[in-house]
C-alpha cells in the first residue's frame, strides 16, 4: 500500500479507534493475510523490489536493506513474513520476557498526531519466551534477519534481572539471529538503572557468559550470535560515553540508539499530560546526536542501529551518515503506512547513485 493510499484510506479509519486496539487489529489482519498462497509474490509486487545496493553482511547475517522494524511493533513474532515482503531487512521482535505477562493497565498507548508521535506505557506485555520461540521455530529459515529484544518480567526484582535476561536469551537463542539487552524502557520500574556502568557491566558479564555457553552447545563456539544493548534517549553525553565504554570493554557487538523518552522538554501541549515514553518525530535530533557520539568512540566493525523519529529517506540518510549501520522504524509506520519502508529503500538507493557509490555501508559515518 502506497503512503498516499494508506494516509487517505486506512489511517483515518484506524485513527478512529483506540490506538492499541487499532494496532492489534492491524497485526491480526497482517498475520492472516500473509498466510494466503502467493501472498509474498503479491505483496512484493505491491511494495516493489529492494535495490540490491542496499544489501550488506555483518557477523554472517545478510541484510537485504538497512531499514529494519523496531522492537515493540511485533512483540510476539506474528508478522515477520509481511515485513520481509514490504522490503525490511530485519525485524526485532519483543520485548520478550521469560514468562507471559499482560503489561500495565489500559489505556496505555496514545497517539499525538500533531507531533507525529506516540506515548506508551505498555510495560512489556509479552506472550513469553516459550510461545515466541515456538513461533520463530516455525519460520526457520526466516525470510529476513530476526532480532530478539530481551527484557525482565515486571515481578522480577531489579537485583535478579540478570536471571530473566539469561532465561529469555536461552529460550530464543536457537531461533533468533541477534539479541538486544533492553535496559532503557521507562515503563518497567527500575529498568533504566541497569544503564549505570557498574550495573550494566555486571549484567553483560552474565549474559555474555551464557552466550558463550550457548554458542558452544550450538557447535559454533567461534561464532556466537551478536548481542547489542538498547539505550535511552534521555542519557546525557557523558552517560552515552560511559555506556559505550562498558559495551566495548564487555565484548558487546553493538548499540541501538535510542529508546523512548520521558523528558518533558520534548513534549508539546498535546503530549505534556500523557504518562509514558514518547516516540516519533520529536526524538529524531536526539537519536541522531546519540548515534554520532557513539560512532566516534567505537571501531568500524561495532554495529550501531539508529532509531527514533525516522520518517523519510532524508532522515534515514542522515542517520547512516551520522554513523548508523542500520536504522529502525516504528512510529512513522503508524502515520505513513508500510509503504514507507520501500520509499526509504528507494530514496537511499537514489542517494547512493548520486554519490556514485554501489554499497550503502560505504556511507556509514561519513557525515560525522
Amino acid at each position: 500500500m502506497s503512503g498516499e493510499l494508506y494516509q487517505r484510506l486506512a489511517r483515518p479509519l484506524l485513527f478512529r479507534l483506540d490506538a492499541e486496539f487499532a494496532h492489534s487489529l492491524t497485526l491480526d489482519a497482517i498475520a492472516r493475510a500473509q498466510k494466503f498462497p502467493a501472498a509474498d509474490i503479491w505483496l512484493r509486487s505491491m511494495f516493489g523490489p529492494t535495490p540490491p545496493e542496499l544489501a550488506f553482511t555483518w557477523k554472517g547475517l545478510t541484510f537485504g536493506s538497512p531499514v529494519g522494524i523496531a522492537a515493540g511493533l511485533d512483540k510476539n513474532a506474528r508478522t515477520i513474513p509481511f515485513f520481509s515482503s514490504a522490503g525490511a531487512g530485519a525485524i526485532e521482535v519483543g520485548t520478550v520476557t521469560p514468562l507471559p505477562q499482560p503489561g500495565n493497565p489500559r489505556p496505555r498507548v496514545f497517539r499525538v498526531p500533531s507531533d507525529e508521535a506516540v506515548v506508551n506505557r505498555l510495560g512489556f506485555p509479552s506472550d513469553g519466551v516459550s510461545i515466541v520461540a515456538t513461533r520463530l521455530s516455525q519460520l526457520r529459515p526466516a525470510p529476513i534477519v530476526v532480532g530478539g529484544n530481551l527484557g525482565k518480567n515486571s515481578a522480577t526484582p531489579i537485583e535478579s534481572a540478570a536471571q530473566d535476561y539469561s532465561a529469555a536469551l536461552e529460550g530464543l537463542y536457537p531461533w533468533a539471529d541477534y539479541f538486544v539487552v533492553n535496559v532503557s524502557s521507562p515503563n518497567t520500574s527500575g529498568l533504566t538503572s541497569l544503564q549505570a556502568p557498574a550495573a550494566l557491566a555486571e549484567l553483560l558479564r552474565s549474559v555474555l557468559d551464557l552466550r558463550a555457553h550457548l554458542a558452544e552447545r550450538d557447535g559454533r563456539p567461534d561464532q556466537p550470535k551478536p548481542i547489542l544493548v538498547k539505550i535511552s534517549s534521555d542519557l546525557g553525553d557523558e552517560e552515552i560515553d560511559d555506556v559505550a565504554a562498558v559495551c566495548l570493554s564487555g565484548g558487546v557487538d553493538g548499540i541501538i540508539a535510542v529508546n523512548t523518552s520521558t523528558d518533558p522538554t520534548l513534549r508539546t501541549k498535546h503530549s505534556a499530560n500523557l504518562v509514558g515514553g514518547l516516540s516519533g518525530r520529536p526524538l529524531f535530533s536526539r537519536a541522531l546526536r546519540a548515534v554520532a557520539r557513539i560512532r566516534k568512540q567505537v571501531p568500524r566493525d561495532f554495529f550501531v542501529i539508529g532509531v527514533g523519529g525516522i520518517s523519510n529517506p532524508d532522515d534515514a540518510w542522515s542517520m547512516i551518515r551520522a554513523g548508523a549501520n542500520a536504522i529502525q522504524l516504528y512510529t512513522a509506520l503508524i502515520y505513513r503506512g508500510p509503504g514507507l519502508i520501500g520509499e526509504i529503500n528507494r530514496g537511499l538507493a537514489a542517494r547512493l547513485r548520486d554519490q556514485r557509490l554501489s554499497a550503502i555501508q560505504a556511507m556509514v559515518g561519513t557525515g560525522n
